[in-house]
């Protein structure tokens, strides 16, 4: 069964229940709607993964009695390798769903009739949702397989629930708010003028001592045109004898 080993029954038992009622319309699991024939019982055993021969011969054969007990422990039924009427009921609940996964998954033309009976009809249906998985069309709903058509079930009646929920439309709220608070342009452009004009006026001292040492050439000309002139009146002593 898809809800599987090792657990108790009252956990086994709930977890089918809401399956159950996921999958299929009607809230509540049908009674088993008649003993089964040990022909109907061994194929229901066969069809869950269990190995027996299906026939008309009584479950009292060697392999009969091992295929039930197998069944029993896995569902933590009392193990007495007897298909009494709690075993059969366990063995109809696992059909049952079964036939509505397969319902859900596989969706037949002609929808499975949930007759907890493991007939031509649920035996085809199982060959179509193992070509679905690419698994190998044996017709044996075994635990592997349930468990994986259950939880394709699951997906394909939920998918249309978890749509609805995508609430990340608040986290675009947020990302405009933070980056304008990081463009600050201010600050950048105040130190850049004030630091270099300051210095560049000084170059004023340079021409200043360059025109002051050119007026020392002015004393070369006065002394020249002072001596020359007065020798010339000397020959004045000459008519005197």
């Amino acid at each position: 069964m898809w809800c599987g080993f090792g657990k108790s029954s009252v956990s086994i038992v709930t977890a089918c229940l809401i399956t159950a009622t996921v999958a299929s319309s009607s809230v509540s699991f049908a009674a088993r709607q008649r003993n089964y024939t040990p022909q109907e019982f061994r194929s229901v055993l066969r069809g869950l993964g269990y190995k027996i021969t299906v026939n008309n011969s009584p479950l009292t054969d060697k392999e009969a009695i091992q295929a039930i007990r197998e069944f029993q422990k896995g569902y933590k039924l009392g193990v007495d390798g007897i298909a009494g009427p709690k075993t059969q009921d366990w063995a109809a609940q696992i059909l049952q769903i079964l036939q509505a996964n397969l319902n859900v998954v596989v969706k037949p033309t002609k929808l499975l009739p949930r007759d907890q009976f493991y007939g031509p009809q649920t035996e085809a249906a199982v060959k179509e949702a193992q070509k679905k998985f690419q698994l190998q069309e044996t017709g044996i709903a075994d635990l592997a397989f349930r468990q994986k058509l259950n939880a394709e079930a699951k997906s394909a009646i939920g998918g249309s629930q978890v749509k609805p929920s995508p609430t990340p439309t608040a986290t675009p709220t947020a990302k405009p708010t933070t980056k304008p608070r990081t463009t600050t342009p201010s600050p950048s452009p105040s130190p850049t003028p004030t630091a270099s004009p300051s210095p560049s006026p000084t170059p004023t001292v340079s021409p200043s001592p360059s025109p002051s040492p050119s007026p020392t050439l002015s004393p070369s000309p006065s002394p020249s045109p002072t001596v020359s002139p007065s020798p010339s009146p000397s020959p004045t002593p000459s008519p005197t004898p």
